[in-house]
């Protein structure tokens, strides 16, 4: 990350703390987060209720921290609420609840729901003649889900061109797949691309590439740094 990020993000990231398990399910996001909502999604507490605007849905629900600190970096949320987090009361749950926190798109946090949620929203706007693109981040445990590979099987048959899926790849699933995540994309019909999860420049390029009739998938590549953790 760069300097003003690791200044803005990383610190209101570290505002939340407690006995949390998920923190480095979370701290994993932190690059792919910051570059969609600082360089390529369409989204700000200006235009949160625009029909038109781009969604982001956290299919990994159960690690909201980075989407919490992002949320507070671009103004959807005071930062003085993340020090609230997971206390009694507090809006900011360990699982993001849409109907609490501005920015939130869904309520998420069971696993293998964010991808056909996507795939449903994106059949509602393209019926509406609407262009706005859906992002969902997923965790590559969500492959052990089956509705997740429902969900991959339609999005190409019915051309959901303005759906991209993003899958923290931490090496965290049970099963796996055979030649890697972004071949699982492939067979069905998907554009995929493998980059380095921390590579802002990387995930910037894989995000805005213009779209070609098919949806989407990058698969962003975590590994322990040298302090041995995924963040």
């Amino acid at each position: 990350m760069q300097l003003t990020e690791e200044a803005t993000l990383r610190s209101l990231f570290g505002r939340m703390v407690g006995d949390e398990k998920h923190g480095w399910a979370a701290a994993s996001t932190l690059h792919t987060i910051w570059v969609l909502y600082d360089r390529v999604l369409n989204v700000s507490p200006e235009n949160i209720d625009d029909p038109d605007r781009d969604r982001f849905f956290l299919s990994k629900g159960h690690g909201p921290m980075a989407l919490y600190a992002m949320l507070a970096a671009k103004g959807f949320i005071a930062p003085e609420a993340l020090d609230t987090w997971a206390q009694l009361g507090s809006p900011l749950g360990l699982h993001p609840d849409r109907t609490l926190v501005p920015g939130v798109e869904i309520s998420s946090g069971s696993l293998g729901h964010g991808l056909p949620l996507a795939v449903g929203t994106a059949l509602a706007l393209r019926a509406e003649g609407r262009r706005a693109r859906v992002v969902v981040l997923m965790g590559d445990g969500e492959f052990d889900e089956g509705s997740n590979h429902e969900a991959i099987a339609i999005a190409s048959r019915l051309g959901l061109d303005r759906i991209t899926a993003i899958v923290i790849d931490n090496r965290s699933a049970s099963l796996g797949w055979p030649d890697g995540i972004a071949r699982r994309f492939e067979v069905e019909g998907w554009r995929a691309a493998t980059v380095d999860g921390r590579d802002n420049d990387e995930l910037y390029r894989a995000l805005t590439q213009e779209p070609d009739g098919r949806p989407q998938a990058v698969v962003a590549e975590i590994r322990p740094n040298r302090e041995g953790s995924a963040a």
